[in-house]
């Protein structure tokens, strides 16, 4: 039986990550991936994604910008599966990449289904061929989440799909359903509706991004009208049934019942964490009633040697996060200096167009905490970058602690937005104040200087608006 200090089940941002610092800080490193090196993000999430985004942010310019821009065609041909091609080369990249790491940093790679039969032994079950056994000091819990569906509604893989049957499709739909105004969904608005599909969202909450500022759901939804995806907020999905041409959904209106007939349905109302099956409770390994492991701010789990990050312990859905918590455990593991994670200020970006990032507290969450706020805020509008990249549309909006000055929290939309969070995640961490991101100069012209303008209105100051 091969034996290791570190065994990391799941190779997705979390567990990669979290495999590369136990191995930098010495400990003998194991991962077990039952599917793809990358995990989810990798192969069928976040990366693909991006790539096909900006490939409809091109064909939205030459369909609906020419006149603006100066150019315009007799026969424009848009062919979505030179975008699907380009996303498919982009993510197998990215994943030789990772199998590269795993390689230069001598971690061992098992490929099967892991159980764990104790809590320092795992059983690793590949596709074909014998089951092994692994022992190690400590195992990393890193397996990720799926997604769910409205009960009743069963995915075929063809009219009614997941995220993963929506990115990994090569042709448009002619038209579709998105159920869930989530990032998810309204990313694949945006990329659909470039290429001209038909498209509506219908959101069960009062807003599009629902996790987000209403001003930022409002902005996103204003810009989204404009062009012409249709949004049904306060509408609850009843039933999906798959017909001939495609899928007839039955929605919950205020206004009674409502019938929406696509080729394509895409669920993308939420996850569940990857838990079961694991042999977690077996060992006596914590569980929520949701499902998700619970650990504590070291990243281990309530079994001495077991430890668990990213999606599966439910504390922030994103791969980033999955990644920083990776890093925790390892340097826990090994006990070095290492650092206490703020979920509260951790960033978030949404690349729908115009784009979504916000972080920390909104001006209405910093009230009820008793802080006692000024907020600044300053539009893309009068941003001279934004107005020769021709996307202008959005705001920056920092929310500080009226009396010290310190960032409590931000929210934005507009172009590149997510870009432009690190500035102000860092000057959080360490307690920087709007004044002293005012007084940073900045580059001109950048959309970095809507920052420095919105952290200068935040103290009455502003200088173009």
């Amino acid at each position: 039986m091969k034996e290791y200090d570190v065994i990391v089940i799941g190779a997705g941002p979390g567990g990669y990550v979290s495999a590369i610092r136990s191995a930098q800080l010495g400990l003998k490193t194991a991962i077990v991936e039952k599917r793809f090196l990358g995990g989810v993000c990798l192969n069928i999430g976040c990366i693909p994604s991006k790539a096909l985004i900006k490939n409809a942010d091109v064909a939205h310019t030459l369909r609906e910008r020419g006149k603006e821009f100066g150019f315009s065609f007799d026969n424009l041909e848009l062919d979505y599966s030179v975008a699907y091609d380009r996303s498919r080369k982009i993510s197998e990249r990215l994943v030789r990449g990772v199998g590269f790491l795993m390689k230069k940093h001598k971690i061992d790679v098992h490929m099967g289904a892991a159980k764990l039969t104790a809590k320092d032994t795992i059983e690793v079950t590949p596709d074909e061929g014998e089951a092994e056994n692994l022992k190690a000091k400590n195992i990393i819990i890193a397996t990720g989440s799926h997604p769910f569906t409205v009960p009743g509604v069963e995915l075929d893989g063809e009219k009614v799909v997941d995220y993963e049957g929506a990115i990994l499709r090569k042709e448009l739909p002619k038209s579709a359903v998105i159920i869930g105004g989530g990032a998810i969904g309204v990313e694949f608005a945006t990329i659909w509706n470039a290429y001209g599909v038909d498209v509506t969202i219908v959101e069960m909450l009062d807003h599009l991004l629902p996790v987000e500022d209403e001003a930022i759901s409002k902005e996103i939804e204003k810009a989204y009208q404009k062009r012409g995806i249709k949004i049904m907020t306060q509408s609850k999905v009843k039933g999906v049934e798959t017909t001939e041409a495609g899928t007839k959904v039955t929605v919950e209106t205020g206004d009674g019942e409502k019938e929406v007939e696509a080729g394509l349905t895409l669920m993308s109302i939420g996850f569940r964490p990857n838990s079961k099956g694991l042999g977690l409770e077996e060992v006596g390994v914590k569980i929520d009633k949701r499902g998700f492991v619970e650990v504590d701010d070291r990243m281990a789990t309530s079994v001495d040697g077991i430890w668990a990050i990213g999606d599966v312990t439910g504390k922030l859905l994103l791969a980033h996060v999955a990644s920083a918590m990776g890093i925790v455990a390892a340097e826990n593991i090994a006990g070095v200096d290492t650092v206490k994670l703020n979920y509260d200020m951790m960033p978030r970006a949404t690349y729908c167009h115009p784009q979504t990032a916000s972080f920390g507290y909104t001006e209405a969450q910093a009230k009820e905490m008793g802080y006692e706020v000024s907020v600044g805020e300053f539009p893309f509008q009068p941003n001279g970058k934004a107005l020769g990249l021709g996307d202008y549309q959005g705001f920056v909006k920092i929310v500080t602690d009226k009396k010290y000055g310190e960032v409590l929290g931000a929210q934005m939309v507009g172009p590149d937005v997510s870009e432009l969070l690190p500035e102000l995640t860092l000057a959080q961490r360490w307690e920087l104040t709007a004044h002293e991101i005012a007084r940073n100069v900045h580059t001109h012209p950048t959309l970095s200087e809507a920052i420095m303008e919105a952290a200068e209105s935040a103290g009455g100051e502003a200088i173009h608006i």
